[in-house]
């Protein structure tokens, strides 16, 4: 039998499904019914070129003066692996590695050196930015958690995760980058006088990055930091423990050692530099380092001749937008003046 066709059935399901269809549309607003008023920016040829004008102007104008800026830094230089050539060969030899070695180098400074004056050492040929050197570390021993590194840590820490001389006991800190720390011991005289040499004051705090010192570096709870290492040993190139680099300023002790964080934190090109020390201004040296004759008496430990590396010590100024580098004045030179040719181009095309 054929079914009766029901109209109201008919009718009632078209209703519901209408319903339905229609809780699904977006609600009747300026937003959601995209009817939001809109300004459709048209610019003109001549705006366009003012823009780009002014804009060269600007860039031209900031990259001249942080040229400018730059210059006006003074800074010298002396390179001193050959002039330490004694010592250079002296420490090619693992076998002299206990035997201390010196050398003197004097200079003049012609002119004052006025405000906060810093001390670097550069090294040349130094790779720190290799994939296998950056991950030779542990950063949960570093922040005092974990000073027996975990043994997933060993394949990129051998050989300097464990001490082998020692039944394998952990190193701390372990790791490539803490082995291989620049251990050379540099400091500055002034001379007076023909018969009066004395030690420039330097700062060897105050050095780091805020957020290194007191986020990613710590030392371990305890009274007595020596004891916090007990059951570690020192990394094989190392002369001393860690708990023992600042024994007369504890915050600048274990892991809180700028001279250490400062190395830790690996340069990008192979050539760079790091800041060693920093000006006292006391006595002589209130305004900063007056001119005259200076030495520099280096304990030469760091060994580079064997990988044809270069080193180099560095007394440098510092201005409002830092060092001397001349790439940040030059690229802004260098946009400033494209630019107008650049307009010039579109306006013949216009």
């Amino acid at each position: 039998m054929s079914q009766k066709y029901n109209p109201i059935t008919w009718r009632t399901k078209m209703k519901k499904t209408s319903q339905i269809c229609q809780s699904k549309l977006p609600d009747n607003t300026a937003l959601k019914q995209q009817q939001l008023p809109a300004y459709r920016l048209q610019l003109s040829a001549t705006g366009v070129l003012s823009g780009f004008f002014a804009t060269g102007a600007f860039c031209l104008g900031v990259g001249i003066i942080l040229i400018l800026s730059a210059k006006s830094i003074k800074e010298i230089e002396i390179k001193y692996t050959k002039i330490c050539a004694n010592c250079a060969e002296l420490r090619e030899d693992a076998i002299n590695f206990d035997k201390e070695c010196t050398c003197s180098i004097p200079f003049y400074l012609s002119e004052t050196m006025q405000g906060n004056v810093y001390l670097y050492y550069k090294l040349y040929g130094f790779y720190q930015n290799l994939y296998r050197y950056i991950l030779s570390r542990s950063n949960s021993q570093l922040v005092g958690t974990d000073l027996k590194v975990r043994l997933y840590l060993i394949w990129y820490n051998t050989p300097f995760f464990k001490d082998q001389s020692h039944n394998g006991t952990p190193i701390a800190p372990c790791g490539a980058i803490a082995n291989s720390i620049f251990n050379d011991t540099i400091i500055l005289s002034y001379n007076l006088n023909s018969s009066i040499h004395m030690e420039v004051p330097m700062l060897r705090s105050g050095i780091t990055w805020w957020t290194d010192k007191y986020v990613k570096f710590r030392n371990p709870s305890a009274i007595n930091l020596s004891s916090a290492f007990t059951g570690t040993a020192k990394p094989p190139y190392w002369s001393k423990p860690v708990y023992e680099l600042d024994l007369e300023d504890t915050e600048n002790n274990g892991f809180l050692n700028d001279d250490f964080i400062v190395w830790m934190r690996t340069a990008a090109f192979p050539t760079f530099k790091k800041l060693y020390r920093r000006l006292n201004r006391v006595q002589y040296f209130i305004e900063g380092l007056p001119a005259g004759n200076y030495s520099f008496n280096i304990t030469y430990n760091f060994p580079v001749t064997r990988f044809k590396g270069e080193k180099s010590v560095v007394l440098s100024t510092l201005t409002w937008s830092g060092g001397s580098s001349l790439f940040l004045g030059l690229a802004y030179t260098v946009t400033g003046s494209s630019l107008p040719g650049r307009n010039y181009r579109l306006s013949n095309n216009c």
